[in-house]
């Protein structure tokens, strides 16, 4: 019986030394699955970064050519503003110089041009529409439709 008792005890630690090893082996797969999954995740992590600064590089760029953009377009406010400046100061000087345009220049505006000179607050594209069907239009001359017609 001894023969069979070693023989037992000896298959009993192979089996347990198998199944300590097996275990081992579990858990170096499982670290292993963990580590791909964690370079997935990385390299995920790192196609989104290198998507994000091509944007950011990108939006950079745009914002740089507004800028310009909105440069130039000051450039030429300033360009009209003193332009219409010294067209101001220009008539200004016509008017002290020629008592004709100054008596001229002091008339009131006809009502039908002072009308067009007068329009409310307009607030969105509704109140537009309203202030356009609400205003007095314009009736054509009386003879001007029957020249039309006759026209035809």
């Amino acid at each position: 019986m001894s023969t069979l008792r070693q023989a037992l005890y000896g298959l009993a630690l192979l089996a347990s030394l198998s199944l300590l090893l097996w275990g081992a082996y579990q858990k170096i797969e499982a670290e292993q699955a963990r580590a791909a999954l964690a370079e997935d995740k990385l390299q995920a992590a790192q196609e989104r970064n290198d998507r994000q600064a091509a944007t950011i590089t990108r939006i950079g760029g745009e914002l740089a050519q507004q800028r310009t953009a909105q440069e130039g377009l000051q450039a030429n406010l300033d360009d009209l503003r003193q332009a219409r400046a010294a067209d101001h100061i220009e008539k200004q000087d016509l008017k002290r110089h020629d008592p004709t345009l100054q008596a001229w220049a002091d008339q009131p505006l006809p009502d039908a041009a002072r009308r067009l000179h007068q329009r409310p607050a307009i607030t969105g594209a509704d109140g537009y529409r309203q202030w356009l069907s609400g205003r007095h239009s314009l009736q054509p001359a009386a003879g001007a439709a029957a020249e039309q017609r006759r026209a035809e």
